[in-house]
């Protein structure tokens, strides 16, 4: 099948009624017998989750359920950022000129992706990371440090997929999703948490009674359904630790790097 096909049927599946009627399914009592199924099929480690699979009424709770208390070791160094996703490396590195340079073999611009906001010019040296979430994955996002919670914006948009062939099939998908964006900030500048919608995700979600500051690690969102969180961070304010590759997977608290305490990487 050639790619232009390819790119014709993603483009006639990826309509936002398909993943409304998902969601309609996925949180009706019908959908709790697949649970089981589900959490077979993609290896979920059920150990993990904060109940018992028999206690969650739909497959939607189930998706988006917490872990156990422990599950998760959120690092504790001085002026850590970390992730804030259980998720797969799908790319990072520093941002050019206002692009995120090869992202599965396409330039995304921060003006696309934050949606033109006056906001863009602070990121435009800064450093990024892409972090796709699978259906095997815990789906909650955390705090990547903490701050104060200084705008957020619902931006529309369609719901491609954001696995690996979506990304490199499709034009700019990270930049026409639909996304919800978290600016937050620290105590050396600004970061941007930009949450991804894809195919089949339902909607994207904060946590009820969002605060306006966060611990580091302090539950933020979630995904119904899987889909991708791109982390910005402001010019000069974030050195990234060394030895990271994509692909790589890491966990909610996991470090990534280091923020400046001040003014030092600068």
């Amino acid at each position: 099948m050639n790619r232009w096909l390819l790119r014709a049927m993603t483009e006639l599946s990826s309509r936002k009624f398909i993943s409304r009627l998902t969601g309609s399914f996925a949180k009706s009592p019908l959908s709790r017998r697949l649970i089981p199924k589900f959490a077979a099929l993609y290896r979920i480690p059920v150990g993990e989750a904060e109940k018992p699979l028999a206690e969650y009424a739909t497959l939607n709770e189930f998706f988006t359920r917490r872990l156990a208390p422990g599950s998760r070791n959120i690092d504790a160094s001085p002026d850590a950022l970390v992730s804030p996703v259980d998720a797969r490396i799908a790319a990072f590195g520093p941002i050019e000129n206002g692009l995120l340079l090869q992202v599965k073999g396409q330039d995304y611009s921060l003006e696309e992706l934050l949606n033109r906001s006056p906001r863009s010019g602070q990121y435009r040296s800064g450093y990024y990371w892409v972090l796709y979430l699978s259906p095997t994955d815990y789906h909650r996002i955390h705090a990547p440090c903490a701050g104060e919670i200084v705008e957020t914006e619902h931006i529309p948009g369609r719901v491609y997929p954001v696995n690996e062939r979506g990304l490199t099939l499709m034009r700019r998908v990270l930049s026409r999703n639909e996304r919800l964006i978290t600016y937050l900030r620290h105590g050396s500048g600004e970061l941007a948490v930009v949450k991804v919608g894809a195919l089949n995700v339902s909607s994207i979600k904060y946590v009820e009674k969002l605060p306006r500051t966060l611990d580091r690690g302090q539950e933020l969102a979630y995904f119904e359904f899987g889909s991708t969180v791109v982390l910005l961070t402001e010019d000069d304010t974030f050195l990234p630790l060394p030895g990271f590759q994509a692909g790589d997977q890491v966990r909610v608290g996991q470090l990534l790097g280091t923020l400046a305490a001040d003014t030092a990487i600068r």
